[in-house]
C-alpha cells in the first residue's frame, strides 16, 4: 500500500467518524421561533450514552481477567485506579485514559513481568 492510499484510507475513516457524530444532530434536529434546537431525545442520548459506553469499556477491559491466577488481576486493578484517581483529578478523559493505559503497560511490561 502507498503513501497515498494511506492517508487517503486515513481521510476517509476520519471522515466517516465525523459523519456518524454530527448526522444524529443535522437528522433529529428542529427549528422552533426561528431558532434550530436539538431533540430531547437526542439531547437525552448525548448525556446517556457516554456513561454507558464507558462502563461497557470497563467490562470489555475485564472480560478476560483471571483473578484466581497469575497476577490476581493485579495489574488491571492498578491501571483501573490510576485512571480514575487521574480523572478525579484533571477531569479529563482523554489524558486519564492515556495515562491509564501507560500504566498498565509499563505494570504488564516491567513490574509483572
Amino acid at each position: 500500500m502507498t503513501v497515498v492510499e494511506r492517508l487517503l484510507s486515513i481521510a476517509i475513516a476520519a471522515l466517516a467518524n465525523f459523519a456518524t457524530r454530527v448526522a444524529p444532530f443535522l437528522l433529529f434536529a428542529h427549528s422552533h421561533n426561528g431558532k434550530s434546537e436539538i431533540s430531547p431525545f437526542i439531547e437525552g442520548l448525548g448525556k446517556f450514552l457516554p456513561p454507558a459506553i464507558m462502563a461497557l469499556l470497563v467490562v470489555y477491559c475485564f472480560r478476560n481477567v483471571n483473578f484466581l491466577g497469575g497476577t490476581h488481576g493485579l495489574p488491571e486493578l492498578l491501571a483501573a485506579g490510576v485512571t480514575i484517581e487521574v480523572h478525579l483529578w484533571k477531569r479529563n478523559m482523554f489524558l486519564s485514559l492515556i495515562v491509564g493505559t501507560l500504566t498498565y503497560i509499563l505494570l504488564v511490561h516491567f513490574v509483572f513481568a
